[in-house]
């Protein structure tokens, strides 16, 4: 199936995006939404940090500006735009429902659009699905927390250690699921290049949440 990938620039779209391929998908595109023309929703990665991740993989990418008002409008004339142009399918990183979503959000406009939704992480369990991660080659950092998690944890790398300390917080979702924390993805098994942070700040944010600000960055060979 022809499919564009729901592209955050974490860990979780960067896995869906290795499963769809693994199922035999043609990707057409990633698609990011931004919350301005800097940095992109929710991960706030800068935007052209997104760019270097999509020449590392070497697949065509696609950046929109929306708004918290605008978002399902502008998702829908995006969605229709590539099924104009063969698309078939959207792959998201979806794990359970997306919060601030009505339940079934995706796959109610996939309908009215006519594509199909292909989420290849949903309902696994995640502490299994955290260990199944490690496996891929992936190479994630943490960009986002919230109250949930001090910026102590901003900067730290997805690995084994991560995952033993995470277990040792009450009510903290190993994947991040409730929010706690969010990441950017630096290096791939099908990464032609790797994307290293030189130089960062942890700053918080209001309402206690944490951001880790890119100050400086390079791509190198693998």
């Amino acid at each position: 199936m022809k499919v564009v990938v729901s592209w955050s620039g974490g860990k979780d779209s960067a896995y869906a995006y290795l499963l769809a391929k693994q199922q035999g998908h043609q990707v057409l595109s990633l698609l990011t939404l931004m919350m301005n023309k800097e940095k992109s929703n929710f991960h706030m990665i800068p935007a052209d940090v997104i760019d270097a991740q999509a020449n590392a993989a070497g697949v065509p990418l696609l950046k929109k500006t929306t708004s918290a008002q605008t978002y399902e409008t502008d998702f829908k004339t995006i969605l229709t735009d590539f099924k104009n142009k063969g698309a078939e399918g959207i792959v998201t990183g979806d794990i359970c429902e997306v919060a601030g979503h009505e339940a079934g959000w995706l796959d109610r406009i996939c309908k009215e659009i006519g594509l199909t939704p292909i989420k290849p992480l949903w309902m696994i369990n995640t502490n299994q699905l955290y260990l199944n991660y490690l496996t891929t080659g992936l190479k994630a950092t943490v960009v986002r927390t919230n109250k949930n998690l001090s910026v102590d944890w901003l900067g730290r790398i997805l690995d084994h250690q991560f995952y033993d300390d995470i277990q040792k917080l009450l009510d903290v979702d190993p994947c991040g699921e409730g929010g706690e924390y969010h990441t950017i993805i630096t290096d791939g098994p099908d990464f032609k290049q790797k994307i290293e942070l030189v130089a960062t700040e942890k700053k918080r944010l209001d309402n206690g949440f944490g951001y880790l600000e890119i100050k400086n960055w390079k791509v190198t060979p693998k």
